[in-house]
């Protein structure tokens, strides 16, 4: 019994500090997005958070969910033991640019895992108005195309868009930019 009575005063607590931190402007990013929008159309998820230019989080059945994109890695930015990578940041940025806030839908694809070795869901992402995620960064240079282990759905395609971002010095692929391509991969 006075268990109870201590979690539902720790409740009301954690209440109260969260309604004063919010009222301050002072919750995270993730928090305010919840509070402020209205709730994603039947199907699609709000983006609480861009990690990277390949991963992000979402909000999944009342809790944060991260994904993992399939098909497509940036240069990295955020991983501990590896310093930041050439045009990891610019990656990471337009990631931010384009979803932070947004509502998307995922899919998944039958030919890989659902989930990696971090327990990441692995997905396709598109926005509302219908861009495919994932391909565009691999078309506008701001990813490459990645097989993990098998081939996937859209392995064509998204090699095909990066030939052409190679071909056409987008992104990690123009002039002066990292260096050779042989580092990417």
């Amino acid at each position: 019994m006075k268990k109870n009575i201590k979690r539902k005063i720790l409740y009301l607590a954690l209440g109260a500090l969260a309604t004063y931190l919010a009222s301050q402007g002072l919750l995270p990013q993730e928090e305010k997005i919840k509070q402020n929008e209205n709730p994603p159309k039947p199907g699609y998820y709000r983006v609480l958070k861009v990690i990277d230019g390949d991963t992000l989080a979402i909000e999944m059945s009342g809790k944060s969910e991260t994904l993992r994109l399939i098909g497509i890695n940036t240069p990295e930015t955020v991983d501990p033991r590896k310093p930041v990578e050439c045009f990891g940041k610019e990656a990471s940025d337009k990631a931010k640019k384009l979803l932070t806030g947004q509502d998307i839908k995922i899919e998944k694809d039958p030919t890989q895992d659902e989930r990696d070795k971090y327990n990441r869901l692995l997905v396709y992402v598109y926005k509302e108005d219908g861009l495919f995620f994932n391909k565009y960064m691999v078309e506008e240079g701001y990813a490459y195309e990645y097989t993990y282990n098998l081939p996937y759905e859209y392995q064509t395609e998204f090699k095909a868009a990066q030939k052409q971002a190679e071909e056409n010095r987008k992104g990690l692929w123009a002039e002066g930019v990292c260096g050779s391509s042989k580092n990417l991969q």
